[in-house]
């Protein structure tokens, strides 16, 4: 089957990247069909079917998961409608929307969502228009001059990022990373549910949540007695119970075993004085305390401003670069995450 992915705009490189590591983590193959600027389409075998469910609740940067019924345009689109064995695929009732994602494609889409609806009204004997809360959701795509008919298997629900803004978690400092970007982080490192992740910058625990409302097990550091007590009161907040936070220089942290993951968003700590010499300093201490945390093949996702060089910081490390993604913060600032794997020991 393919699937289609309709994706946030949010960011050029993060949402595709997101999907291709849940995938990964929750074991379901897959293959790159086509893709459009918001829209990537992915085979995947029907077995996988039931998987999609869990890949959905994960996701951050994606908007809907649909399944491909056909594809057409403009001129074919009421003759390929009625090609669609549409008795077999709806249950009860049913709605049809229409999504333009071609910026220069306007046009009033409630016409032709009742042409639509109409057309397959009048080939389901018994089949009922439900626009609230429809059993089959069809939804149209408007892309590239092409119409790609497809059935939502799911919709991500944002009012998780809303409700989880920092500002509205118990315990609130300035900076803190947006609940959206730190759920991405988490499913870079690829994390599956019972594994444990490492934050040995944790703030006010913003990426241990996103990652404890996977199913991971979470433990979180950091120097600030404030930002431990505040994590613990967050994480509660958020009904994530099982958890281990504790104060510590994250250059000096000692677990009685392995991390699966690490995912952290460093403090950058730049004095005009000192040229980002603390910040250097810090980075690479921790760097190579956080490889020895780590399992072998384990990864580590984390955020860098743009002065700071990770090839650099890493050097001497078992790490390597995987990927890295650029996030423009204002003019002044570039956000740059990174996901690095530990390799096998250099020699």
């Amino acid at each position: 089957m393919e699937i289609v992915f309709i994706m946030s705009k949010e960011h050029e490189t993060l949402p595709k990247a997101e999907i291709e590591a849940v995938l990964m983590a929750e074991g379901v193959p897959f293959n790159i069909k086509k893709q459009y600027e918001g829209v990537i389409i992915l085979e995947i075998a029907d077995s996988y079917l039931d998987a999609l469910q869990d890949v959905g609740n994960r996701l951050s940067y994606t908007h809907e998961l649909c399944r491909m019924l056909t594809e057409t345009d403009k001129i074919h689109l009421k003759s390929d409608i009625k090609k669609v064995e549409w008795n077999a695929i709806i249950k009860k009732d049913y709605a049809v929307r229409i999504k333009r994602l071609d910026k220069t494609d306007k046009f009033d889409t409630s016409p032709v969502e009742w042409d639509v609806g109409g057309i397959i009204n009048s080939m389901v004997k018994g089949a009922k228009v439900n626009l609230k809360d429809p059993t089959n959701f069809f939804r149209l795509i408007y892309i590239d001059g092409k119409i790609l008919i497809t059935e939502r298997l799911f919709r991500i629900d944002k009012k998780h990022f809303y409700n989880l803004k920092p500002h509205k978690r118990p315990f609130f400092y300035p900076g803190s990373m947006s609940p959206k970007l730190a759920r991405c982080m988490v499913n870079l490192t690829r994390i599956t549910k019972g594994e444990t992740v490492l934050d040995p910058f944790c703030g006010t625990g913003g990426i241990l949540i996103e990652a404890g409302i996977m199913g991971a097990l979470v433990v979180g550091v950091d120097i600030d007695e404030r930002m431990v007590e505040g994590t613990k009161n967050n994480l509660e907040y958020c009904g994530i119970t099982n958890h281990k936070i504790f104060q510590e220089d994250a250059r000096k942290i000692e677990l009685p075993y392995k991390v699966n993951a690490i995912a952290t968003d460093p403090p950058y700590g730049i004095s005009a004085s000192t040229g980002g010499e603390e910040s250097k300093n810090l980075y690479t201490g921790a760097l190579i305390k956080m490889q020895e945390l780590l399992i072998e093949e384990g990864n580590l996702c984390m955020a860098t401003p743009h002065y700071m060089d990770i090839h650099g910081l890493i050097n001497g490390t078992n790490f390597e670069i995987i990927e890295q993604h650029h996030i423009r913060m204002h003019k002044s600032l570039t956000r740059v995450i990174t996901l690095l794997k530990k390799t096998a020991l250099k020699h």
